[in-house]
């Protein structure tokens, strides 16, 4: 993994989520970030500048769509690749998901591991192709 795509930014309202995520992608060689919700992960984008954003939906501060909303609308941060991961796992919600706010992908809780990483590698090779 070259060191210009592997900044991951997870945000989640759940300090337990964002440390799972932590354990798992650090073991793959990726950087990872914590926001633990949708203002502070909305400031840590701009502040970081990811390479791809983890974001769950269901969150207490400001809900996931409205973060995916606000950063597709700012000309710095419409181009970071967004992973919805979340506990709404509803087909309608995955369509709404991938096909209405056009999402690089979409992961229901729980997930695997290997699930995880592959729709990060998968995500990140589209943005930068060998």
């Amino acid at each position: 993994m070259s060191e210009v795509a592997n900044h991951i930014l997870c945000i989640d309202d759940d300090p337990d989520m964002i440390e799972l995520f932590k354990i798992i992608l650090i073991r793959n060689g990726f950087k990872v970030s914590g926001a633990p919700g949708g203002s502070e992960g909305l400031r840590k984008i701009h502040e970081l500048a990811p390479n791809l954003v983890l974001l769950d939906l269901m969150m207490a501060d400001m809900g996931g769509w409205e973060v995916y909303q606000q950063m597709k609308a700012d000309d710095k941060t419409k181009a970071i690749p967004v992973i919805i991961v979340t506990a709404k796992a509803q087909n309608i919600d995955k369509v709404l998901g991938l096909h209405i706010a056009k999402a690089d992908d979409y992961i229901a809780k729980p997930f695997s591991p290997s699930e995880l990483v592959e729709s990060i590698h998968k995500v990140i090779a589209k943005y930068n192709p060998a």
